[in-house]
């Protein structure tokens, strides 16, 4: 089986990643600002629900490469911790699609 092949739902991982930690950035650095200094509730209401919906898929592809790639739990609970802090999901990044190239 060929690398690109093996590492497929690592990389499904990789950028889900990605899109749920931007989510979770507007939805910090954005939609909050607006609601709570502008009066503007609308920004929460959409992307906390599009951020709600992107880190139940994100949960779910994590326990699925959990699964597959036999990660031990204190790797589970730092990618989970990750999560919920704004940047680190992008430096893990870096770990990962490293990982999968040479694995």
């Amino acid at each position: 089986m060929s690398k690109e092949k093996e590492f497929k739902l690592i990389n499904v991982y990789r950028h889900t990643a990605l899109v749920e930690a931007v989510s979770y950035l507007i939805l910090l650095f954005i939609a909050m600002p607006l609601k709570y200094i502008w009066d503007i509730p609308e920004g929460v209401k959409y992307f906390g629900w599009i951020h709600g919906v992107l880190f139940l898929f994100y949960f779910a592809i994590l326990i699925a490469a959990a699964f597959k790639y036999r990660w031990n739990i204190l790797r589970i609970i730092y990618y989970l911790t990750a999560s919920v802090l704004p940047f680190l999901p992008f430096l893990i990044d870096k770990k990962l699609k490293q990982e999968s190239l040479t694995a």
